[in-house]
This record gives structure tokens, sequence and C-alpha cells, in this order.
């Protein structure tokens, strides 16, 4: 990127993070690639207490991303694969954020500050799993210098992703 990245911080979720979430991914396009619609709070609840566990346990989680006001923007961050298919045991690095923050580097800067803690957690290698019609986040996998390793298909919803490999 030409330009200088955002001032943006990186939080373990709050449980008021999860209303933050709730409220913030509230839109369609931002859960295009997610299951297309809203997810009910209860999700981010328990998605926020998990990471609450990671962080403590790991040393990292999925970030609460707040811009230098404080403002919740998303998330940004890394954890275990989630799923029983694809790359078990691998560290995945993700991201997810408001509608009214793309295009203005947050998930780059927060990446790359993701990268830094989880490397200095231990970790050697981290994966990236994107639909491969999401533009926008191959494109910050391009920006992080991650390598294409795979195409696979979910057996969850039959679409198609890329994993995306660093070694750290």
């Amino acid at each position: 990127m030409n330009r200088a990245l955002p001032d943006v911080r990186l939080r373990v979720p709050t449980d008021e993070d999860a209303f933050a979430w709730h409220r913030v991914f509230a839109h369609p396009e931002v859960m295009e690639f997610h299951g297309g619609r809203a997810a009910e709070l209860s999700v981010y609840e328990e998605l926020t207490a998990r990471q609450r566990r990671h962080d403590a346990e790991l040393g990292f989680c999925l970030w609460t991303m707040v811009d230098s006001g404080g403002e919740v923007l998303g998330f940004t961050g890394a954890q275990p694969w989630p799923h029983a298919w694809g790359p078990a045991g691998q560290i995945e690095i993700g991201w997810r954020l408001g509608r009214a923050h793309w295009g203005k580097g947050y998930v780059t800067a927060a990446a790359l500050t993701t990268l830094e803690r989880v490397r200095d957690a231990g970790v050697s290698s981290v994966i990236a799993m994107v639909n491969t019609r999401n533009e926008r986040s191959i494109a910050v996998t391009r920006r992080l210098g991650m390598e294409l390793a795979e195409t696979v298909t979910s057996p969850t919803t039959q679409q198609q992703a890329h994993r995306y490999r660093l070694a750290l």
C-alpha cells in the first residue's frame, strides 16, 4: 500500500463487544460470505467468550478492532481453525469489518499487528480461508504476503474457498 495505514487498536473482546459486533456486522454486504444475513446476538456472545478463552490460553484471539476514538470497527486476529473439516490444527488469521469502515486500511493495519502478536506467541505459520469470490479479503492476503496453498470446497456451504498460508 502506498498510503499510511490508519491508527487501529486491538483488544480482547468484552461482553459488550458482542453487542457491538452484532450491530456493525448487521449489513448484507458484510455477511455476504458468512451466511448472507446477520447472525443472532447469541452467536456473538458465544464468539466473544470463546475469544477471551483463546487469549487466556494461547495469547491470541480474534481481537476487537477499534479506531483511535474507541469506536468498534470489527475484529481481526487469529484462532485455531474452528471446524472439523479443513486445515485442522492450524492457526487461522481472520477479519471482519463493519461496512462503514471498508476501504480505509483498517484490516491491513490490524492484520499486520496480528501477525506480530502471533509470532511473539510462538506461532510459526498462519493460514487464511477466504471465499474465492471475496476479492476484498483476497487483496488483504496479498498485502500480507500470503501465498495461495489450495482451493477447497466447504462441506457446510458447498462454496469454494482459498487456503492461503504464511510462514512467520
